[in-house]
């Protein structure tokens, strides 16, 4: 579709919103933002870079892994440039077809999270229920077509959503409620018939956003029943620890989630910073808080790391 002056076609541009009633104190509200981006961006590089470098680590679980910290990395960087710009210099403009790339990314790493934690929980599934096929089951080969899965699977539900967004005319205010664009966000601009989107967006909600947690449910209720079946307390508090990490990514992931889903549905007319704060919380809490849980739950990692930093402090010297 071609983009001409005419309010009834595409703007060329929408603007964007930093946090409502604090736009004099942005460039200090930049600082806690610019930590928490800083250390999702140190935090995931260090874990992708301590599974590459140690070949004990090369293991399903810590591939796995690597795939969600380069998850969260892309999503870190989807939104740093809209959010720091407008943080920083004040410049709320973005160009129509950037804040289209951006809503792909934003979604397709938000669906790639759900997938890749669904695809962990089958992970601890196999490790704990069935130890003695582990590795026949989950070989190199089965996990990189499950990375390949879950990237055809993400960008396939999120690439209709954008053509049929396209298709439609803004001829509402450009105005967007976030410091970056979501598709829930532009479809409200809409002057048309959105049935369509709707529908497609109800159904996509089905498919990962609802049956992802289900799936993760139904995989720990087999291994809640495999745990409680074995011999001694010993043996079970050991696999419940195996998953600890796993069961606190999948909380820092879905509790925001609903927290958002719950504010839109039901205190639509709260103040634009609760749905604002909210927001920012979803977008940046796994990113954030996935380093740190895998650094401080899981023995390999931390170890990893630590290797990292003094193999890295003798070639300083």
């Amino acid at each position: 579709m071609s983009k001409v002056s005419n309010s009834t076609q595409v703007p060329f541009y929408f603007i964007l919103t930093g946090i409502p009633g604090f736009e004099a104190f942005h460039i200090w509200i930049s600082i806690p933002f610019c930590c928490l981006y800083t250390i999702s961006i140190v935090g995931n590089t260090t874990i992708l870079a301590v599974i590459c470098t140690e070949p004990s680590l090369h293991q399903p679980m810590y591939l796995f892994l690597s795939m969600l910290a380069l998850t969260d990395l892309g999503l870190t960087l989807t939104t740093l440039p809209t959010v720091m710009q407008l943080l920083w210099f004040n410049i709320p403009k973005i160009d129509f077809e950037a804040c289209f790339a951006q809503v792909f990314f934003i979604h397709t790493f938000s669906f790639m999270e759900s997938s890749v934690l669904l695809a962990m929980s089958f992970d601890r599934y196999v490790a704990i229920c069935r130890p003695l096929h582990y590795a026949t089951i989950l070989t190199s080969e089965v996990i990189g077509r499950i990375g390949l899965a879950i990237i055809g699977r993400c960008i396939l539900a999120v690439l209709p959503s954008l053509f049929l967004l396209k298709r439609l005319p803004f001829c509402h205010s450009h105005l967007l409620s976030h410091s970056y664009c979501l598709h829930q966000d532009m479809i409200r601009l809409v002057c048309a018939d959105i049935r369509v989107n709707s529908w497609y967006g109800f159904a996509l909600v089905l498919l990962i956003i609802v049956m992802d947690p289900l799936l993760i449910v139904l995989s720990y209720t087999f291994i809640l029943k495999n745990i409680l079946g074995t011999a001694s307390w010993t043996e079970r508090l050991r696999a419940l620890n195996n998953c600890l990490s796993h069961i606190l990514a999948v909380l820092v992931l879905y509790v925001p989630m609903i927290g958002v889903s719950m504010t839109h549905r039901f205190v639509k007319h709260a103040s634009p910073l609760v749905h604002v704060i909210m927001a920012n919380i979803y977008l940046l809490a796994p990113p954030v808080m996935n380093p740190i849980i895998y650094s401080v739950k899981t023995k390999q990692i931390r170890q990893g790391i630590i290797h990292l930093v003094s193999q890295r402090n003798m070639c300083l010297k």
